[in-house]
């Protein structure tokens, strides 16, 4: 029997699963077979409130998804700055992941990312105060770094062009990561 190919979306605080990384990842998703579950967090307010409580939350909130769909096949996820504190989860289960601007700045983060011992790729650009170049390289997962970018990967004060460009790029990364590291495509 085949493996269901299948996702978890995590988005931010102020950014919803139609933004552009995710909603990008998530048509990506789609069209190598993967039924994805987009997540809306209950609470985001409080979620975002202090470091603990944002790491108990999510996954908590992650957890009772994924509880419901994860089968032989472990599930990807797809997390955007607050999502990301489902790296946790990530490295627990050993579940491969995709993690846009990360809070490299939490503790718990980065020791959950260096402990994962399934692929993962980490995407920041270097004018996001939540990203950390330096740490980000000697973490053990792939990396997608946009220079200029901040935390919603816009390059500011330049031509908005840039900024489609810098995405692109970010987009050709995750479609190179999800057939090589997560679901390698064959023949």
């Amino acid at each position: 029997m085949p493996r269901r190919r299948q996702a978890l979306l995590l988005p931010g605080r102020n950014y919803s699963v139609q933004g552009p990384l995710l909603m990008y990842t998530h048509v990506a998703l789609q069209s190598r077979g993967a039924h994805t579950y987009p997540l809306v967090w209950k609470g985001v307010d409080q979620l975002a409130a202090d470091p603990q409580g944002m790491i108990e939350g999510v996954c908590e909130q992650t957890e009772a998804v994924l509880d419901r769909v994860h089968n032989d096949d472990p599930p990807l996820l797809v997390g955007k700055s607050l999502g990301t504190a489902a790296a946790i989860l990530a490295a627990h289960h050993g579940l491969p992941a995709i993690w846009f601007t990360p809070f490299l700045q939490h503790y718990p983060i980065v020791q959950a990312l260096r402990r994962s011992t399934a692929p993962y790729l980490l995407v920041g650009g270097t004018t996001d105060p939540a990203w950390n170049t330096a740490l980000a390289r000697e973490l053990p997962g792939e990396v997608c770094e946009i220079r200029g970018a901040d935390h919603g990967m816009f390059i500011r004060g330049r031509p908005l062009v840039e900024s489609a460009h810098a995405m692109a790029d970010v987009i050709e990364a995750v479609e190179a990561f999800i057939d090589t590291a997560v679901w390698p495509r064959t023949g």
